[in-house]
C-alpha cells in the first residue's frame, strides 16, 4: 500500500513536470502567433502605404522574418510525446532511489 502511494506521488510529480513543459510550449506558441499577427498587420499596412503612393518604403517582409527567426532559434522544439518524458523521469527517480539506498 505504501509503495503504491509512493508510486502515485512520483507519477503526480512527473505529470506536474509535463504540465509545466506543455504550458511553456503553449506560451511559446502564443508568442509566435503574436509575432506572426504583427508581421501580417505590418505587411497589410505596408501594402496600404504602397497603394497610397506616398513614396515611403515599408519594411520588407524578409527583415521582419529575420527578427522572428532569432526568436525561433532560441526556442526549443515542440515535444508532444509524453511517454518518453515519463519514462525518462521514472528512470531518473529510480537512479535517485538507488543512490539513496547506497547512502
Amino acid at each position: 500500500m505504501l509503495s503504491r502511494l509512493q508510486e502515485l506521488k512520483k507519477e503526480e510529480e512527473a505529470l506536474l513536470k509535463i504540465k509545466t513543459t506543455l504550458q511553456d510550449q503553449l506560451n511559446r506558441l502564443k508568442v509566435e502567433e503574436l509575432a506572426l499577427r504583427s508581421m501580417i498587420t505590418t505587411k497589410e499596412q505596408g501594402d496600404a502605404v504602397d497603394n497610397d503612393g506616398s513614396g515611403q518604403a515599408p519594411e520588407s517582409l524578409e527583415s521582419l522574418m529575420q527578427v522572428d527567426n532569432e526568436c525561433a532559434i532560441n526556442q526549443t522544439q515542440l515535444q508532444l510525446s509524453t511517454s518518453q518524458f515519463v519514462t525518462h523521469v521514472r528512470q531518473e527517480e529510480e537512479e535517485e532511489e538507488e543512490e539513496e539506498e547506497y547512502n
